[in-house]
């Protein structure tokens, strides 16, 4: 099958029925887009369906694309990817985005839930309460980085712990890390995709390498997701972040 025919296929599969948005006024550049996205990386690597589309989904709220969440909410939603799923996705994008970008996301990912039968707001799947989200996330941050979370914490300047160790620990790994919805695995990969998209953020790309090899990700997967982002990030930043793969989990 060529690309055109794949396309179409892969188009069909995730609910996407009708024309590309620019297929009326730049129909050439509608149907590179379409070639290269759904007719040939679409249906390379290892990625699983779900990976796929939560994948796409924080990078288009890393990169400030917030129009393109509903309808990848709704292909989502085709393929089977649970709601507490794109919500628990579109959460693990606030420590590394922010919260305005995160709420830009979620108010078209919520449109398009309500739009499709979804009751808001979704079952709580928060697991830490005031008193113990430090101990909580310090636990899951350890467990991912190992004895380099106490060095860290041993040498914060003192006027820097707020950030490195209060902040870090209870908000990014006690309130959202440990929430339900997504395992650790996957919470841990969708974390170096939306670094990896922001661009820049080449230390903390490195370290989520790291941090992806500890829980169990391979280093095909991270080659994976890098190129299910290819069309939304460009060469650039997909090259910054393959040089940061490579350089932390050489080839054999």
């Amino acid at each position: 099958m060529d690309r055109i025919r794949k396309a179409e296929a892969y188009r069909k599969e995730q609910g996407r029925t009708g024309a590309s948005a620019l297929a009326g006024t730049d129909p050439e550049l509608a149907a590179i887009r379409d070639r290269l996205e759904y007719g040939e990386i679409a249906g390379q690597g290892c990625l699983d369906a779900r990976q796929r589309r939560l994948i796409t989904l924080v990078v288009l709220a890393a990169i400030q694309t917030p129009e393109g969440i509903g309808e990848e909410t709704r292909a989502a939603l085709h393929q089977g990817v649970r709601p507490e799923e794109i919500r628990e996705a579109l959460y693990q994008c606030a420590p590394y985005i922010g919260f305005p970008r995160t709420e830009a996301a979620l108010r078209h990912a919520d449109a398009a839930l309500e739009a499709a039968g979804m009751a808001l707001p979704l079952p709580e799947g928060g697991t830490v309460s005031e008193e113990d989200r430090f101990e909580k996330g310090l636990a899951v941050q350890t467990g991912i980085f190992g004895d380099a979370i106490s060095k860290m914490h041993a040498s914060a300047p003192e006027g820097q712990r707020e950030i490195l160790v209060r902040h870090l620990s209870a908000f990014c790994f006690g309130d959202i890390y440990t929430r339900t919805g997504l395992d650790l695995p996957l919470r841990e990969l969708l974390t170096f995709c939306i670094i990896s998209a922001l661009g820049g953020c080449e230390a903390q790309v490195r370290a989520h390498v790291q941090g992806n090899a500890a829980v169990g990700n391979g280093k095909q997967l991270l080659v994976d997701a890098l190129l299910q982002m290819l069309p939304c990030i460009g060469f650039p930043r997909t090259l910054n972040a393959l040089a940061c793969v490579n350089s932390v989990l050489p080839e054999a």
